[in-house]
């Protein structure tokens, strides 16, 4: 029956690898389970190996993993024989923020720094805001008046 030799934990080269070997004869079908769940291979997530007499040795690979994909890893290999079967614990990154159940509450959390401060600093922020933007279209449109008044004039009385 198969026997895993070696399940070692994720390393970092071209991409994250969990190296295994396994020992069997005649040689062994192997699958991968995260969390328990049959994991398919996709393109973030592949398995290389090769044989070489009774032991299969390879890497179940990840390109660029996140925290989605922390969690155990089971290699089961099977044959006419029997099963073997070692889990692993794979962890690439941590959760990007703490969980917390619901907007309002990650709000509540988090509160945005405006609200933190004085009011009578913010309002005055705003009316510098809104002053300042007031003051770019009156000038705008000053320009505007002045481009059309006086930019239509020929210097030389040319019409063209």
């Amino acid at each position: 029956p198969p026997r895993i030799l070696t399940l070692e934990e994720p390393v970092l080269h071209m991409d994250h690898c969990i190296a295994f070997a396994v020992h069997g004869n005649p040689a062994p079908s192997l699958h991968w389970l995260h969390n328990g769940q049959v994991l398919r291979e996709t393109e973030i997530i592949r398995m290389e190996f090769y044989q070489q007499g009774e032991v299969s040795e390879g890497c179940l690979l990840f390109n660029k993993p996140t925290h989605y994909n922390n969690g155990n890893y089971t290699i089961v290999a099977t044959n006419q024989l029997g099963s073997a079967n070692q889990t692993i614990k794979g962890h690439f990154l941590e959760k990007p923020f703490p969980a917390v159940s619901g907007l309002f509450s990650f709000q509540m959390q988090y509160p945005p720094k405006f609200l933190c401060g004085d009011s009578k600093a913010f309002s005055f922020q705003v009316s510098i805001a809104v002053g300042l933007a007031a003051f770019a279209c009156v000038l705008l449109v000053v320009l505007f008046i002045m481009i059309n008044k006086y930019g239509r004039r020929s210097k030389f009385g040319m019409k063209g």
